[in-house]
């Protein structure tokens, strides 16, 4: 538990340091390029899934990893979905690199997670590339255009995403759905507790 504790303390910090652009490893040419979105509606869609409905099966385009489907790991790994509206932005940028710190807790709990985004996979290349080495593979929800967020109902009016974070467990089952406001990150801290409630 202090293991725990400690990383997630970790991964705070240092996407405060992100934030506050100081950054770790991350080039200069990254912080001058993030676009400032200002002030966001916090939610903008109809959420269409809950806790205990069987998730919708996927295959999406990864930038390292050629095709990813969710089925490969039913019976094998707990899947956290880690939805993000888009590329280039701020908060965006600070939430997956902090995921990084995490990958022993992932491991811990037999889980994989996958981040998603509906930009292109062009554009997830170069703004992932300079964020540094993501452990996690990074899918395209760009086409048909949103089409796993249309089917679980967090696609947003402007085409964007929710910031959402979806737990499924090693039966196909989400467990545990949080449409984050989008203008902040949702906490570490929950989603290892959820893990861990598995």
């Amino acid at each position: 538990m202090k293991t725990i504790r400690f990383l997630i303390g970790l991964a705070v910090a240092l996407s405060v340091c992100m934030i506050a652009g100081n950054a770790v490893g991350v080039s200069s040419a990254y912080k001058n390029n993030i676009y400032n979105t200002g002030a966001l509606k916090p939610t903008d869609s109809i959420l269409k899934v809950k806790v205990g409905d069987p998730a919708p099966d996927f295959t999406l385009p990864s930038v390292k990893d050629g095709m990813v489907l969710l089925s490969q790991f039913k019976g094998k790994k707990n899947v956290v979905l880690s939805f993000i509206p888009a590329a280039w932005t701020p908060v965006c940028s600070d939430q997956w690199p902090g995921y990084n710190i995490l990958q022993p807790i992932f491991e811990e709990f037999d889980a994989v997670l996958l981040g998603i985004s509906v930009d292109n996979i062009p554009t997830l290349y170069a703004w992932t590339n300079q964020m540094g080495d993501l452990w996690f593979p990074v899918l395209s929800d760009f086409w048909p255009h949103g089409a796993l967020a249309q089917k679980l109902g967090i696609l947003r009016s402007n085409g964007t995403t929710e910031r959402a974070v979806f737990i499924i467990d090693k039966k196909g089952i989400i467990r545990y759905i949080d449409v984050h406001d989008i203008n902040r990150r949702p906490p570490l801290e929950n989603i290892v507790r959820e893990l861990k409630n598995l």
